[in-house]
């Protein structure tokens, strides 16, 4: 941890050499060398020793925080309130994003925070540095969608510096490149008059500079550059003149500004589909609290615009200094056949209380301007469905890496979304003409009738019982496809990936597999597949494609008829959580591990791997096999190869049921899932066509003989769609379980999609103040009471006394 004020030490240097490039390069060398001298080389830290430095840095009023140091658990809550409080201090804190790149979903906390300046590292030539973490922001996950992070780059490549003893050496890290621009920030801090200071400087203010003065690069998206690289002049122009005000971060959305826009101008939108979720970061330089004045506005600047619909999600209360905004945007059902762009601008209002000897409020309008690129609604066979919904992180459950090679990395903490560890595999079926959609709600909220395929890939959650029937008729009746990537589980295994945790002071040891098999079983039981417990690695070749499988799983049951492709593997199930895998067994046996089925009016693959679609720690990728997969299941295209004779398999795979992987019992799972001890619901982030509405509630008819056992939304339907379902199996459509939010009901309270801070306010002094004033009522007229006795004791002596 550093704590660096360089403002008086910098502020000669900024007023003498700043109208010159070249010496704008010496200013930006000088910094380097001086940040590094002051650069901290703890290596092991705990939370505890941050709080202590912490409130040492509020006790001594620091003005500028530089922090090296970070990790992927943001639920930790002492360390994340104390970073509140030392931004809501006004100080202004510069984190360094994370050395987990070029890997996806690998922001480290606390800057991943949107009160704190997150900062990303590039090379001399302004390319992203290959060890940069790179976005989005993972909190919203699952039923949201993350922030632009980081906020800012500057140079981390390569920096020299000075050894501890003496010399120099060259130094790499975004731990290099935060120190950087907390000497910008530094700078920007000394060229404000100290009068005026306290007025317009704040963590905020300082952000607003830094991202609307950054040159954006030219190669690398949002979440690689955030604003771009910084710019110290440009930033001093705007806070020389600086006014306080409210603004959004990133401020334009454009579909046709690639790559930087990515990964919204890889996929237009068009009618029918799920909305397409785009969240900002309200920054209020006006005050540590801010509040919205009402709903966000839409302005369309044609009439086209008026085919987009737009529900926000947003911060009520901003604090402190920060907020967000989600837009949610659909096309209406009469632009289906649209083609072209729309224009237009959201507008939000916010105000803060007036500042000391102000009398009336401050207040600012915000915009972001949209630029979006609409298609006609794209075929059935097209449109593929991603099931985000059953996806389980770290925090705060122990998920292992899906492949047991890996031992650097033991947690599975990127998000497992399209856009993060599997944002290579989403570029790929892009260019294959699909259309990938994102499920961040139950099966019972998607109209199957609109997708090709469903894609569920690497889950670990339980399923409803209301999810298995549905998911089951919409196979067998409506012609839905499944395409299902397993994991490794092995009860065994897990047990001895235990571990002590010296932060926590207690034993972890994963809750689920790479995958949750028990549940996936369930789902797939009436098909008749299921997983088992083996653990298999090898080299394997298909179709003239040579592949490697990293710690999946085998198929045990499987219905005659269909396609089974068995290879030679090592079974590394016993040791492979302890030894190197590849020397634990020395003999290989044949184990299917693909299976192709047409069932119905459905077809299925299941493949018992996933990390050939991962990003994170990938051996060999496996898209020619995914492409082949969704030409099958989606319009039944039936590849030479996946269809051989010598695969057909006219006797069924069997396993007993006791012989099937068991769910463990040692583990409280309900504390991570969002479907044990939960109530089914649609979230916010399901189709829908009037918005506004919740998604509970819904209208419900009983009766349709055609299709029973499930509820079924009609095409074109929505969260206003009336429902078929019989009266022996009814789904409880109730109010999301606020409690249970994000895992978290504090960070859900703030970060979830629907909930705000008011509601947070409410739920953690409300009922104390209730009691509260009811205890002191209740003691008031007691009290009353007492007195009037005393009154017609002393008859008049009471008035007596009041007139001495």
């Amino acid at each position: 941890m550093i704590i660096l004020d360089m403002g008086h030490l910098l502020l000669e240097l900024l007023l003498v050499k700043m109208q010159s490039v070249l010496d704008l390069h010496r200013i930006r060398r000088f910094m380097h060398f001086v940040c590094l001298q002051m650069r901290s080389l703890l290596q092991v830290s705990y939370t505890s020793w941050f709080l202590d430095a912490f409130n040492y840095a509020i006790a001594t009023n620091i003005d500028v925080l530089n922090l090296s140091i970070g990790g992927p658990d943001y639920l930790d809550l002492p360390f994340i309130e104390k970073i509140w409080e030392i931004t809501a201090n006004n100080i202004i804190m510069v984190s360094a994003i994370g050395n987990d790149g070029p890997l996806y979903g690998t922001l480290n906390n606390p800057a991943d925070q949107s009160d704190v300046i997150g900062v990303g590292g590039i090379d001399y030539n302004d390319h992203i540095a290959s060890f940069s973490s790179r976005g989005m922001s993972t909190w919203e996950i699952p039923h949201g969608y993350g922030r632009v992070k980081p906020d800012v780059v500057a140079y981390g490549r390569e920096i020299m510096g000075s050894k501890i003893s003496t010399g120099c050496k060259s130094l790499s890290g975004t731990s290099v490149a935060s120190p950087v621009v907390a000497g910008v920030v530094c700078l920007l801090v000394s060229v404000i008059p100290e009068n005026n200071r306290k007025n317009i400087l704040n963590p905020a203010s300082m952000k607003q500079a830094l991202v609307e003065g950054a040159a954006k690069l030219s190669g690398p998206n949002m979440y690689e550059q955030g604003a771009g690289r910084v710019d110290l002049l440009e930033s001093y122009e705007i806070l020389k003149n600086y006014q306080p005000r409210a603004s959004i971060f990133p401020s334009v959305l454009d579909y046709t500004d690639c790559p930087y826009s990515w990964p919204f101008c890889r996929q237009p939108l068009y009618a029918g589909a799920m909305p397409v979720i785009f969240n900002v970061t309200i920054l209020n330089g006006m005050g540590v609290i801010g509040y919205v004045d009402g709903p966000p506005t839409w302005h369309p600047l044609g009439e086209e615009g008026n085919l987009l619909n737009i529900r926000f999600t947003y911060s009520e209360v901003i604090w402190p200094w920060t907020g967000y905004l989600a837009l949610h945007m659909q096309i209406k059902e009469e632009g289906a056949k649209f083609s072209g762009e729309i224009e237009g601008n959201v507008s939000v209002s916010v105000h803060s209380p007036p500042a000391r000897g102000e009398k009336s409020s401050r207040r600012s309008t915000c915009m972001l301007q949209l630029k979006l690129k609409v298609v006609p609604t794209p075929p059935r066979s097209k449109r593929v469905l991603w099931d985000q919904f059953h996806s389980i992180k770290y925090p705060p459950g122990y998920i292992p890496r899906d492949s047991l090679d890996v031992r650097s990395d033991i947690l599975d903490w990127h998000g497992d979304h399209l856009h993060t560890n599997f944002h290579i595999m989403f570029n790929m079926l892009r260019d294959a003409g699909y259309y990938v959609e994102t499920l961040g709600s139950p099966f019972t909220c998607f109209d199957a009738h609109q997708y090709g395929t469903l894609m569920l890939v690497d889950l670990e959650d339980e399923y409803f019982e209301e999810e298995i029937e549905k998911l089951s008729y919409d196979v067998l009746n409506t012609g839905l496809g499944l395409a299902v990537f397993s994991e490794w589980y092995n009860v065994e295994t897990m047990v001895k990936m235990r571990f002590f945790d010296d932060n926590t002071r207690s034993w972890w040891t994963p809750v689920t597999g790479g995958a949750n098999i028990p549940a996936l079983n369930d789902l797939l039981a009436p098909f008749g597949i299921a997983f088992g417990d083996k653990i298999l690695n090898g080299d394997f070749s298909l179709n003239g494609e040579q592949s490697r499988y990293a710690s999946g799983t085998d198929i045990v049951r499987f219905p005659g008829g269909g396609n089974v492709h068995s290879f030679p593997f090592l079974d590394t199930t016993e040791s492979g959580a302890t030894q190197n895998v590849l020397t634990s067994s020395t003999t290989k046996a044949d184990s299917p591990i693909l299976g192709l089925l047409e069932v119905g009016e459905g077809r299925i693959a299941v493949y018992g791997d996933s990390n050939c679609l991962d990003s994170s720690h990938m051996v060999t990728n496996c898209y020619w096999l995914l492409r082949k997969i969704l030409d099958f299941t989606s319009a039944n295209i039936r590849d030479s190869v996946l269809f051989s004779d010598s695969s057909k398999h006219d006797t069924p795979l069997v396993e007993d049921d006791n012989q099937l992987p068991s769910r463990r019992t040692d583990v409280n799972f309900s504390s991570y899932s969002a479907v044990v001890g939960k109530d089914l619901a649609c979230r916010s982030d399901s189709r829908f066509e009037v918005w506004g509405t919740k998604g509970y509630n819904l209208d419900v008819r009983e009766g349709d003989k055609r299709k029973p056992g499930y509820p079924v939304f009609h095409v074109g339907g929505g969260f206003n769609s009336t429902m078929d379902i019989s009266k022996s199996r009814r789904p409880k459509y109730t109010q999301i379980n606020k409690s249970d939010y994000l895992g978290s009901k504090y960070l859900g309270l703030i970060y979830g999609e629907e909930l705000d801070m008011p509601v947070l306010v409410a739920s953690h002094w409300l009922i104390p103040a209730v009691v509260a004033v009811t205890g002191v009522l209740v003691f008031l007229s007691f009290w009353r009471i007492r007195q009037k006795r005393r009154r017609r004791r002393k008859g008049s002596g009471t008035l007596r006394l009041a007139n001495l």
